[in-house]
Parts: C-alpha cells; sequence; structure tokens
C-alpha cells in the first residue's frame, strides 16, 4: 500500500516539477527591460501570459504613438510574477557598421587619485593628508577652495601656493558629491606643500569603431567602458575625441596571455568625432564628418535580442593596416541580462585566418561589429584570459540605448 502511494506521488509530483521548472526558466528569461520593433507582437505561451492593466492578450503592443510601456508577467493569467518594460525601436533603423580603428583621447572630469603617498618632512615621514581627510583611490577631485579643477599641473600649483592653509576639496565618488577638508604638509625632498595623491587627468588608446549612423551623426565605439588601468574605475569625463589609427602589428594571444592589437594615431590633429559619454556599454559622440568605411559603405539592418540565435556569425575588424574585413565566429550562448553591459552572449572565434593571426580576441578589437544573418547584432567586448578564442559581446540595443539613437 506505502508503495503504491508513492509511486502515486511520484506520478504527480514530478510533472509538477517539471512544470514549476519550466515556468521558472521561461520567467528568468523575460528581461525586465524588453525592446520591441513598433508593431511587432509580443507572443505569450501557453502558461506565461503578458498583460498591459486588464488585458490579457497583447497583439501589436508597441506602437509609433508609445516609447516605453509597463507589461505584467503571470502564470495562466491570474498569478503574478514580475513586470518588465518594454521599449519600441523604430522599425527604421539602419546602421553603417564600423570595423575600422581609432583612436581615443579623453580628459577626466576634475582629475582622478589613482594612489596614496606619505610624504617625507623635517620631521620624519607622515601619512597623506589626502588620506587622513577621507579621500579614496578612485575619487575624483572636482574642486578645490571653489575652482573648477581640470588637469593634475592645477592641482599641485594650487596646494603649492596655500603655503600649508587648510583646503576645502570638493569629490566625486561613485556618482555622489562630497566635501573634504584637507592641510597639505611641506615636503622635506623639495620644500613644496603637498598633499599626498597622485592623479591622472587624461588617457588615451585605440579600439575598434562599431557602428555610425548617418541621420543622426552619432557614433559608438568599444562596447564596453574606458578604465582607469591602475584603479579600475570608470572615467568621469569631461570631453574626448576619436582620430584615425593604424594597425601596425599584432601580438598574438595565449592561454593566460591576452594578445593585443598594437596601432599608431594618423592625423592626429585632425577630429573624426567628439566623446560626450564613457558608459557601460562602450564610448559615444558625435560628428560632423562621415565615419562610413570604404569597405562596408551599405547601412545595415539591427537584429535586438529576441532574433539573435546561438550558432554562425560574423565579426568585422581590423589587423592589420586600416581596412576591416569579416571573420567567422560562433555564437555561443545567449545571456540573460536585466541591466545594460557588456557581457551579453559568449562568442568563439572559428576563422582559421584570424586564429592564426590573433589567437583569437585581442586587446584593440572590443567594438568590432557581430554580423548575423546581414544584421547588425552587437559588438566584441572582452576575451577570456584562459581561453582567447572566447570571449564576450554586448547586445547591439544597450549600445543603441545609450547613443541615444532609441529616444524619440
Amino acid at each position: 500500500m506505502k508503495k503504491k502511494l508513492k509511486r502515486i506521488l511520484c506520478w504527480i509530483l514530478t510533472p509538477l516539477t517539471l512544470l514549476t521548472l519550466s515556468i521558472y526558466y521561461n520567467v528568468y528569461n523575460i528581461p525586465t527591460t524588453m525592446f520591441v520593433i513598433e508593431g511587432q507582437e509580443i507572443k505569450s505561451n501557453q502558461f506565461i501570459r503578458l498583460s498591459e492593466e486588464n488585458e490579457l492578450k497583447v497583439n501589436n503592443l508597441i506602437q509609433s504613438s508609445s516609447n516605453i510601456r509597463k507589461l505584467k508577467v503571470s502564470f495562466l493569467g491570474l498569478v503574478p510574477l514580475k513586470s518588465i518594460s518594454v521599449r519600441s525601436v523604430p522599425s527604421e533603423v539602419t546602421l553603417y557598421p564600423g570595423g575600422q580603428p581609432v583612436g581615443v583621447k579623453l580628459n577626466t572630469k576634475g582629475v582622478l587619485v589613482v594612489a596614496l603617498s606619505d610624504i617625507e618632512t623635517a620631521n620624519g615621514k607622515s601619512t597623506s593628508p589626502g588620506a587622513l581627510s577621507g579621500i579614496q583611490v578612485g575619487d575624483s577631485i572636482l574642486k578645490i577652495n571653489n575652482e573648477n579643477i581640470n588637469s593634475s599641473e592645477q592641482v599641485s600649483k594650487i596646494v603649492n601656493s596655500c603655503k600649508g592653509k587648510e583646503l576645502t576639496v570638493i569629490v566625486m565618488r561613485k556618482g555622489s558629491e562630497m566635501v573634504k577638508n584637507i592641510k597639505p604638509i611641506q615636503s622635506s625632498s623639495d620644500d613644496k606643500y603637498k598633499i599626498g595623491l597622485w592623479v591622472r587627468d587624461s588617457t588615451a588608446g585605440v579600439g575598434t569603431l562599431t557602428f555610425f549612423d548617418d541621420k543622426s551623426k552619432k557614433f559608438a565605439a568599444l562596447g564596453h567602458p574606458i578604465t582607469d588601468a591602475d584603479t579600475g574605475t570608470l572615467l568621469n569625463i569631461s570631453s574626448g575625441q576619436i582620430i584615425n589609427s593604424s594597425i601596425v602589428s599584432v601580438r598574438k594571444g595565449a592561454r593566460g596571455n591576452p594578445g593585443e592589437l598594437k596601432g599608431i594615431f594618423v592625423d592626429e590633429d585632425i577630429t573624426l568625432g567628439d566623446i560626450s559619454k564613457n558608459t557601460d556599454c562602450g564610448i559615444f559622440g558625435s560628428t560632423n564628418k562621415s565615419l562610413i568605411n570604404s569597405k562596408f559603405n551599405k547601412p545595415m539592418k539591427i537584429a535586438l535580442r529576441q532574433e539573435i540565435k546561438e550558432g554562425p556569425a560574423k565579426i568585422i575588424t581590423t589587423i592589420d593596416g586600416g581596412e576591416p574585413k569579416t571573420y567567422d565566429i560562433e555564437i555561443q550562448k545567449l545571456l540573460q541580462q536585466e541591466e545594460p553591459g557588456p557581457k551579453s552572449m559568449v562568442i568563439k572565434i572559428t576563422d582559421p585566418v584570424l586564429l592564426e593571426k590573433t589567437g583569437g580576441i585581442v586587446q584593440g578589437m572590443s567594438g568590432s561589429p557581430i554580423i548575423q544573418n546581414n544584421k547588425l547584432v552587437g559588438a566584441v567586448t572582452h576575451v577570456l584570459i584562459n581561453k582567447p578564442d572566447v570571449g564576450y559581446g554586448i547586445y547591439i540595443e544597450w549600445m543603441l540605448k545609450d547613443a541615444d539613437i532609441l529616444t524619440k
């Protein structure tokens, strides 16, 4: 009797468990923010229902008259599970793919604190006054004594001229401003007053252009943020430029040792475009010039995440000179992302020519457009250190959002 009861319970519980797991999987894979082409229908399945207000069926949810809609996700239309935001994407969005290398020059907003240091005084070594005031590595100094700070030289000049008087310093930490009071001390090495902070005001490097929108004259590159090399802090920028660049050599990647595209700036005095944003999804800006390259000179439609499939794809990148070419890759996995970020999909380089020359994904390749079914679906962002042929890509919708191309 007990065995029979166990079998009955097993027959009942097994399908219920499988159903629960299926529901959880379906709900988990519905992102909190979903992008949909205008007029596109969002389909519910037999268990998971999407509804707006009291409507159970959602047909042609996104119309040109509405940019953002809120939806409720429920089980059989009865049990609420989560809420999502649906943002419309104009159906006519087409972009020119990049793939060409660009030089990047950034100036920080204020100066970035990259290290703290003790100071040798006439009475011996003294702890950094900046550290004693509460300033931390990764903070940005915006003002000193109500004077806007634009360079590290300016900081040194103001600190030394105070002759030991207390300074009022405004710093930014993780988006919040705070006031710190610092009393400089005199160094015995050069008799100058110091606050024991190492700061940086600019950076430069080479990356890859992802796309150019000829209608709005906006561009995007990299697919990931530019961070400080010493602190890992995302650089809060005041200005920046992209300029012509050319790839002169390649350091091949190997397990545990990422490779690198080595480039040079070309016509450094000629600015191709101005950078206005440095975000988790790349660098963005605008230009009054055309950034259409001669090789890929036709506009391309975009594919949102629900259109992307695991399987063959291509990237457009440059590993020699300034002319981009296409190379074969495989999209191995599409990842769930609740928030914008550079790790949307796992990709693998399969092209024998690219593997022979670079070993896989290398530094400087970030921003290379990912193409599938003749649509722009994303960009290369990172390499796995121990698997140089495998790395990450970002969904193109995240870059479009930060480029303000999706804003009506």
